[in-house]
């Protein structure tokens, strides 16, 4: 898993150079009816860290896993992203994504093919959840990436 947390940092650091770029104005910049800011989806970045993180370490204690999933909308509305400065959210973002990665990098091989069932999504392995943290992380930012 070593190079699943090389590809996490890597984009991680890509993201986070262009991020510290943009003022709020950009961060809260609006994106459509119904539909995040910037600052929202970074948000919910952080909060998909914080969960998986989670899963990540509790799937390594016990086979199999099993574990909530998490309201989406509410994390983002009661963690009050809109209302953060934005600077703030990306180093937070940075900071818990290398948390994340050591995590990833560590894993023994043996517990790779740990079933992890999340609230009700069907059962996958320890090692799948992990690739899809990073596959969902690059869908929201190419979202925030969006001019």
């Amino acid at each position: 898993m070593k190079a699943l947390a090389a590809a996490l940092r890597a984009e991680v650091a890509r993201a986070a150079s262009v991020f510290r770029t943009w003022g709020e104005a950009e961060a809260l910049a609006p994106r459509g009816t119904d539909k995040w800011v910037r600052k929202e989806i970074l948000g919910h970045l952080i909060d998909s860290a914080v969960n998986n993180h989670q899963r990540f370490v509790r799937a390594q204690l016990v086979d199999p896993y099993v574990g909530p999933g998490y309201e989406q909308a509410a994390w983002v509305s009661i963690n009050r992203y809109r209302e953060r400065p934005w600077l703030e959210l990306v180093d937070l973002w940075v900071g818990i994504n290398g948390h994340v990665a050591t995590v990833i990098e560590h894993v023994p091989a043996e517990k790779l093919k740990t079933t992890c069932r999340i609230a009700e999504y069907e059962p996958a392995t320890l090692e799948f959840v992990m690739t899809d943290y990073l596959t969902h992380m690059k869908h929201h930012l190419a979202q925030i990436e969006e001019r």
